[in-house]
């Protein structure tokens, strides 16, 4: 058997790691879109680098879009075969899809009226609505702790990974020539100290793993909390500048992390009495789809709903759901707080409001996860002085943050944590995915000095022979 990795090789994003059999059967481990990769995203999302009508299964690990957001892709290029997950996953990623392929839809409407005025051609999206409805008749809703066989040759047992709800770490059993070969992918890592899902699961033993590795080299500050951290940032923001802070979001786990956080201020007394906005449609939508799960929270939030029946919600906050509505903060002066997806600020409603506020010095632009360095939220973070959002340059006057404990990403210490489980002589070889390269080589020494003996950093669409 062979395994390929046609993303999310020596890069965060484009989850896609494509096993084959001798016989020709082909298990593709997530199908994720690239994301804040600048100029090449375009290019890297229109190219698997692999035949969709080849590949038999999809195995998917969660939500999240860099790991499902290609999937319509792949059914509208020929794929016919079934999709893997757990419940939550599923209907998360209906939601997830739904809202991309809108996104594309804009962007590309957007884009072709440039192009009409200079005569290009236009411009079709990486697929659409209809696509993304048609791509979920594929999906199979499987439970956490159970091995289920998705044909003759192939075992799947799915773990809690503690990153987002329903995420998952995915371990095969693959029978090839009379002989059984052990394969696990982690997905993404949760943290061990969640404040809302439980930790990630212990897993059975390897031969292969495939690991992320985002924050391969980096701990998380856990000696503030992030309602202190938060209600700092809305302090200085808010109520020193009396201007706006505009929190850049994930719409699935950080926004909800967020509201949470909020939520535990104003049950303290501590809470600025201003309003606070969320304003993302798919924000809104994905809190209801999480609320809906609570057997899958943690023991803390568990004893919090005994309590307090809605812990994302608290006084202050509105929800924005109509475009009118989101275009009326830009001429709504502060202090006051948006809370609004994509995280990285490349897409989304957060990025009309990255433009309209960034030139003001009063207000501050706050990252609250991992953004790739060519994302408009990573150059922001690296310091630019000017950017072009939608076609127009931006002088850089509002202050410029991150909390990047808050990430839903384990750093070194819990992807160690969750290796810990394993007898690291019985890893014939660990692939590192998911990371920045400067980061995995960091991460490589570390699991060396740990004695796991072959750790391999694979580059896109590179293909090897397992034993």
């Amino acid at each position: 058997m062979k395994i390929a990795f046609h993303g999310a090789a020596r890069t965060v994003t484009g989850s896609k790691h494509l096993l084959t059999l001798k016989n020709g059967n082909q298990y593709l481990l997530d199908c994720g879109m690239f994301q804040g990769m600048g100029r090449d995203t375009e290019m890297l999302n229109r190219s698997f680098g692999f035949d969709a009508t080849k590949v038999t299964h999809l195995i998917l690990s969660h939500a999240h879009i860099d790991h499902c957001g290609l999937i319509p892709k792949l059914v509208k290029d020929g794929f016919n075969g079934k999709v893997f997950c757990t419940p939550a996953t599923k209907t998360l990623t209906a939601l997830m899809l739904e809202d991309s392929a809108g996104i594309q839809e804009d962007d590309v409407k957007y884009e072709n009226k440039r192009r009409a005025h200079e005569g290009l051609p236009y411009l079709q999206p990486l697929y659409d609505t209809n696509d993304a409805m048609a791509a979920m008749d594929h999906f199979v809703e499987v439970e956490y702790d159970n091995w289920f066989a998705i044909d003759e040759f192939v075992e799947v047992l799915y773990k809690d990974a503690g990153h987002i709800i329903g995420s998952a770490s995915v371990h095969l059993k693959v029978k090839e020539n009379g002989k059984v070969t052990r394969i696990s992918f982690s997905g993404d890592v949760g943290r061990y100290r969640d404040v809302i899902l439980r930790s990630p699961a212990e897993f059975p033993q390897a031969d292969y793993i495939i690991m992320e590795s985002t924050y391969g080299n980096s701990l998380h500050d856990n000696a503030v909390t992030t309602p202190d951290q938060i209600l700092d940032w809305v302090e200085k923001a808010c109520i020193q500048k009396k201007g706006k802070l505009i929190i850049a979001a994930f719409s699935v786990g950080r926004t909800q992390e967020i509201l949470y956080a909020l939520n535990q201020l104003e049950l303290e007394n501590r809470l600025p009495k201003i309003n606070y906005y969320v304003d993302s449609p798919l924000s809104v939508k994905a809190t209801e789809i999480i609320k809906s799960y609570p057997s899958y929270f943690n023991k803390t939030i568990q004893k919090v709903l005994q309590k307090d029946a809605d812990p994302f919600n608290f006084a202050g906050l509105k929800l924005i759901k109509s475009v009118d509505e989101s275009k009326m903060l830009n001429f709504t002066d502060g202090p006051f707080v948006v809370i609004s997806a994509s995280g990285m600020g490349d897409a989304g409603r957060v990025k009309h409001h990255i433009s309209n506020n960034i030139e003001n010095s009063r207000n501050t632009i706050l990252f609250s996860g991992y953004c790739e360095p060519h994302s408009l939220g990573g150059r922001l973070l690296a310091g630019a002085k000017e950017v072009g959002i939608f076609g127009t340059e931006h002088e850089v006057n509002a202050e410029i943050a991150s909390i990047r404990s808050m990430s839903a990403h384990g750093d070194y210490d819990d992807l160690c944590q969750w290796l810990a489980c394993q007898d690291a002589k019985q890893i014939k070889r660990l692939f590192l995915v998911h990371g920045e390269y400067n980061v995995q080589q960091d991460f490589k020494q570390r699991l060396l000095r740990k004695g796991f003996a072959d750790v391999e950093i694979p580059e896109m669409h590179y293909e090897i022979g397992l034993e």
